[in-house]
């Protein structure tokens, strides 16, 4: 994969459109400065996002069953096996779930430090990273200062912070090489914007969707700079990329998947609860494209043709029936992040030479004030725990909870919650509360603080007639219960 320059490489056929003084518009005074910004900007959000994400692991404060199942799979590829995710049933291949082989490049890492806190790690200095390509083709469109600025309402942009704050997901991957791929777009290093969007078909099947479209809009400033070999190379990608998606959903996933086929398809179909498709929640998808356009981009990125390069993502969510896909909430936006503030970032530069007065007043403030949106903003959104004492302490009730759980000895098979899963998928093999198939785990872990079970011998009796479990131990309302021997056994 090569690395992203910050100037248009001198032999391409597009090259002489582009006037020497423009690609760097402050010139040689400030070199050096201007080329640590980026990384300095970076390195600040890396710390931050991982105070957040590991401070609220230590609260125990995990909303999903996401970060279990990823450490799962990621566990498994550590060790050179299938990447099984018994969370979501026994012996399940994650492949048939959704297709992110991409998670294996974390292996290694995770082989040193096998933990969640791993991930954790992993997915914030991945989204550090890609405030580097954003902050640094800002700058050298726009100038440092604004180009900073940029860089600032990016790094705190209300999707990166939501997705900080759901546990990790494999779209951490997504939005580095989506923002490289579009730095490229605009520097018109066309092979580059295409060999960075590629790898998307890894990361998950959906995103095949945005290579396509980030390959049709590279074909089209491609043959507008007068490199018409460039644009049909990229409308060679923008076929392969709807191929991998309809390869991936109809044959790859299926064929790792027990039922044989996609298991999502009903989340976009009007018969499945929740939802009645594209027109229904057209008030809570009305107020997601304002979050998108208003605060981040001051609706100057409805000027750039880059923002066509969002619409799959928006496309998908909102002709979904299911609603969670329609808001601001978990991950689900952070993969448009790049795209909306990048969108910009072109809309500024295409219009700070305008003929009206107006528009070049609005361009020359609109980086300070998206910068003071995310800022103001930030004050109610994830990275606003950083100013708390709370998060950089572990609250007692965790210590007493971790304590109760180091009973159950490494390799035990444990049936569990969401609150326990991340204490134990690290050394356990764990399975979701009801979704055990038939197997009689060694233990099961409950979290009943809300006094979801009555009685919890009574629920493991229900759960698993042929076996007897036994209270070994509470702590703050999580109930660990032990298998008793007897002719039951745990399966295989």
């Amino acid at each position: 994969m090569p690395t992203p320059a910050t100037s248009a490489t001198p032999n391409t056929s597009s090259a002489p459109h582009i006037p020497a003084p423009a690609q760097r518009p402050e010139g040689p005074a400030q070199p050096e400065p201007a080329r640590r910004d980026h990384w300095l900007l970076a390195a600040a959000l890396f710390v931050g996002y991982a105070i957040v994400s590991v401070g609220r692991y230590r609260h125990l404060g995990q909303r999903s069953w996401d970060l279990g199942i990823f450490e799962q799979v990621i566990r498994s590829y550590a060790h050179l096996q299938a990447p099984i995710a018994d969370l979501k049933g026994p012996g399940f291949n994650i492949l048939g779930d959704h297709f992110s082989p991409v998670t294996v490049l974390l292996a290694p890492l995770y082989r040193v430090f096998p933990s969640p806190v791993t991930l954790l790690v992993a997915q914030a200095a991945l989204f550090a990273l890609s405030a580097v390509p954003v902050t640094r083709a800002a700058a050298r469109l726009l100038g440092r200062r604004r180009g900073l600025a940029i860089g600032v309402a990016y790094g705190l942009s209300w999707g990166l912070q939501q997705a900080v704050d759901f546990d990790f997901h494999e779209i951490c991957f997504a939005v580095p090489l989506i923002a490289f791929s579009l730095e490229a777009l605009l520097a018109r290093r066309w092979r580059a914007a295409l060999l960075w969007a590629i790898p998307l078909v890894l990361v998950k099947e959906d995103l095949g969707f945005t290579l396509t479209a980030i390959a049709l809009v590279v074909a089209w400033r491609a043959r507008q700079g007068g490199a018409p070999r460039a644009s049909r190379y990229a409308l060679g990608v923008a076929v392969f990329g709807v191929v991998a998606v309809a390869a991936t959903l109809l044959l790859v996933i299926p064929s790792f998947n027990s039922a044989g086929t996609y298991d999502y398809w009903n989340k976009v179909s009007e018969s499945s609860g929740g939802g009645g498709g594209p027109f229904d929640g057209l008030d809570t998808k009305f107020r997601t494209l304002c979050w998108l356009l208003v605060p981040t981009t001051g609706l100057l990125a409805l000027r750039s043709p880059i923002l066509l390069v969002a619409l799959p993502t928006i496309g998908w969510r909102f002709v979904s029936s299911y609603p969670q896909y329609w808001g601001t909430d978990w991950h689900y936006s952070a993969v448009l992040m790049p795209i909306v503030v990048l969108a910009l970032v072109d809309g500024l530069d295409t219009a700070q030479n305008s003929t009206r007065a107006w528009l070049r007043s609005y361009v020359h403030h609109l980086p300070a004030a998206v910068a003071a949106a995310s800022l103001a903003l930030t004050t109610s959104l994830p990275l606003a725990a950083l100013t708390e004492s709370e998060i950089y302490r572990k609250p007692a009730r965790v210590t007493a909870i971790e304590r109760l759980l180091t009973e159950v000895p490494d390799n035990a098979s444990v049936e569990a919650n969401i609150a326990p899963i991340s204490r134990l998928t690290s050394r356990c093999r764990v399975f979701w509360v009801s979704n055990t198939r038939g197997i009689n785990p060694d233990f099961i872990a409950l979290d009943n603080s809300r006094k979801r079970y009555r009685d919890v011998e009574e629920y493991a009796r229900a759960l698993h007639p042929d076996a007897r479990y036994n209270i070994k131990g509470t702590a703050y309302g999580v109930v660990l219960l032990e298998r008793q021997s007897g002719p039951a056994q745990s399966g295989p």
